[in-house]
């Protein structure tokens, strides 16, 4: 008697025990079947995801064989994406004028020999040429004065030379104020016979044909200038 009614004290533990894991399964299927479709939205509406797995509330990340959200989760707002800038228009580049470059000056200086005959003061045709030449090479040059300077040779006395080099510097200037020469610009001087050319030990002859060539260097106007020209 008492062995049969253990047997069945045992049978209803048995029947218990079925039941209760009937319960317990229908209830964790249960627990997984909302688990699937209770997910953790963002601010957005949108699921929470890591890994591309969704996360559900109150249990937790979804199981690992989830690998996406269910269908009838509403899908994540997409995110704001701005507006591409509109190009700003650069403004057209300044183009700077290279400076021009400094004149350029050089100092240069010219000088002529004007010769004479003797006892005249006269140009002849050769020193008009000499002139001409002169004033061709100081064109454009920027010069304070030209210094115009008369000789006479030792055939006369010293005061008749010493007005005889001044007559032949006179004769200079103005040929050189007649082709354009500012009249200013000339300072005349004359010397006489002080400072001739030759020596006296080079011509020792009378006042003859034969002496008067010997001291030709002698009578004579020398011109000088000196300035600064602009480089071409």
């Amino acid at each position: 008697m008492r062995t049969t009614s253990t047997q069945k004290q045992a049978a209803l533990a048995v029947a218990c025990a079925l039941a209760f894991s009937v319960f317990s399964a229908t209830a964790f299927a249960q627990v997984i079947e909302n688990s699937d479709k209770t997910l953790l939205l963002d601010s957005r509406g949108g699921p929470v995801t890591s890994n591309n797995l969704c996360w559900h509330t109150p249990y937790g990340p979804a199981p690992m064989w989830i690998a996406g959200c269910h269908a009838d989760v509403p899908a994540p707002v997409a995110a704001y994406v701005a507006p591409a800038a509109e190009p700003v228009a650069m403004p057209a580049p300044v183009v700077v004028a290279a400076a021009a470059p400094l004149p350029v000056y050089e100092k240069v200086a010219f000088d002529a020999n004007v010769l004479f005959d003797s006892d005249k003061s006269a140009l002849r045709p050769a020193g008009r040429d000499e002139l001409d030449e002169f004033i061709r090479k100081i064109h454009g040059l920027d010069s304070q004065s030209i210094l115009a300077i008369g000789y006479a040779d030792r055939m006369c006395s010293h005061a008749s030379n010493q007005s005889l080099s001044e007559d032949r510097v006179k004769t200079v200037k103005a040929y050189l104020v007649s082709k354009g020469v500012a009249e200013h610009r000339v300072d005349t001087s004359g010397r006489g016979e002080t400072r001739p050319t030759t020596y006296l030990e080079e011509c020792k002859d009378a006042n003859n044909a034969k002496n008067v060539a010997c001291m030709q260097p002698d009578r004579h106007v020398f011109i000088e200038v000196s300035g600064t020209r602009l480089v071409k």
